[in-house]
């Protein structure tokens, strides 16, 4: 029999990126998954959830705002499946990417893809891709330890990871992934998928943020760098990080799948039809 996969989504106050989510798992190939749906401490979700009752949903609702790291482990423990794929609420799966993801686990026990990169606008309640880029690099563990090419949103693994190395880490907050990905690949067989079956949503909200909040996010790099012996690791604009030499030399071919079109919600459906509310 096929395996039973938990889609672990947190989120938080962005009810139209997450009805796209929630169309984009509609239109998987792949029918053996649930939803495990943690809504942060924010407004309620359940009318969005109830747009798409075909779809297996767990909706956990925390009375208040945990973190998006530890909204995770609260989706994860709940999880029924034996694979757990991570996505966060504003990503975007292509409908053959949990099928693709299931089917390169015969080797593996930690998989993860290549992305496209969109920035967009948003026009009644959609979301519009103005422009896209490839992110995809070849897996160098080495490497990986300077600078992360995993995107966790897409990426899919066997939940009894967590039994050997527990779970993600509140402590580096905003490197929960890279922390994670550094466990897992210490013990366990990782391998890429070479294939963009992820639409990863970018804000350019970082380049805007205090100094405040930018010393912040260095505490928590420089905790990240002492737990796994990395060495000093400035912050650094990302789009300035993918032109360095180390960066551009591992640069990898990868399957693109997706036409550019923005996946229409039923929840926008439904605001073209009332735009004055029920």
């Amino acid at each position: 029999m096929e395996p039973f996969v938990s889609v672990v989504i947190p989120t938080y106050n962005r009810p139209y990126p997450l009805a796209e989510l929630l169309e984009s798992l509609s239109r998987q190939t792949y029918r053996r998954f649930e939803a495990v749906i943690v809504n942060d401490g924010g407004e309620r979700v359940d009318e969005i959830v109830a747009l798409y009752p075909e779809l297996c949903i767990h909706l956990i609702h925390c009375d208040e705002n945990v973190g998006h790291v530890e909204a995770r482990n609260i989706g994860v423990k709940a999880a029924q499946g034996e694979l757990i794929m991570l996505c966060d609420d504003d990503d975007l799966l292509m409908p053959c990417h949990m099928e693709r993801m299931v089917s390169n686990m015969d080797d593996a026990d930690f998989v993860y893809s290549d992305v496209e990169i969109f920035h967009y606008k948003m026009e009644n309640g959609m979301r519009i891709p103005t422009n896209r880029f490839l992110f995809a690099y070849e897996y160098d563990l080495q490497a990986m330890r300077s600078f992360s090419t995993y995107v966790p949103s897409g990426s899919l693994y066997r939940r009894a990871i967590h039994d050997v190395i527990g779970y993600f880490d509140p402590y580096v907050h905003n490197y929960w992934d890279w922390d994670f990905f550094l466990r897992v690949a210490e013990t366990f067989r990782v391998k890429r998928v070479a294939v963009a079956g992820v639409l990863y949503a970018f804000s350019n909200e970082g380049n805007h943020l205090s100094r405040q909040v930018n010393e912040r996010r260095q505490m928590y790099l420089n905790r990240l760098s002492e737990k796994h012996g990395l060495g000093h690791l400035p912050m650094k604009n990302f789009w300035l990080l993918l032109k360095e030499p180390e960066v551009e030399k591992r640069k990898a071919k990868s399957e693109r799948i997706w036409d550019g079109a923005p996946f229409v919600s039923r929840l926008t459906n439904d605001l073209k039809k009332n735009p004055f509310g029920h």
